[in-house]
């Protein structure tokens, strides 16, 4: 959750001294990492409870928490690929922004619901407030871009 707060922020250039290239650079890596800290939870969760894993995939989990996790977690990996090919698809830049963007902003949400339904290790509190600033941050981001 900590990498989707600086996410939609370096995208947007609005951590000062990472705006432009700088900024853009780190948000690839930063969306690298975010990729491969999902699948290291969902390769974490196959080794303790693989029918688990199968039913939430299947969207057959009786859990309310798993179909959230599931959607922003596909909603990911199309944004990576996404960003992987971008130059390769050759679109027009507004609508590569536009999908991305819409993308980016299933993660978020699905990925906020995910983490406000479990009942884990952090605390309430804390993470509710993480999962406000994860919000606030996208939406800062994204009512500032231009399409």
């Amino acid at each position: 959750m900590a990498l989707l707060l600086v996410q939609p922020l370096l995208a947007a250039g609005i951590l000062p001294g990472l705006r432009g290239m700088a900024g853009r650079r780190i948000h690839r890596w930063t969306g690298g990492c975010i990729v491969i800290a999902v699948l290291i939870h969902v390769a974490g969760l196959w080794l303790t409870s693989p029918p688990d894993v199968v039913d939430a995939l299947l969207f057959r989990s009786p859990t309310p928490f798993s179909p959230w996790g599931v959607v922003a977690m596909w909603a990911l990996f199309l944004t990576a690929i996404l960003a992987v090919l971008r130059r390769r698809l050759r679109r027009r830049l507004r609508a590569w922004r536009l999908g991305h963007i819409s993308l980016a902003t299933v993660i978020v949400v699905g990925s906020v619901i995910h983490a406000l339904l479990i009942e884990g290790t952090m605390g309430t509190l804390s993470k509710t407030a993480l999962c406000v600033l994860v919000l606030l941050a996208t939406l800062k981001a994204v009512s500032g871009l231009r399409p």
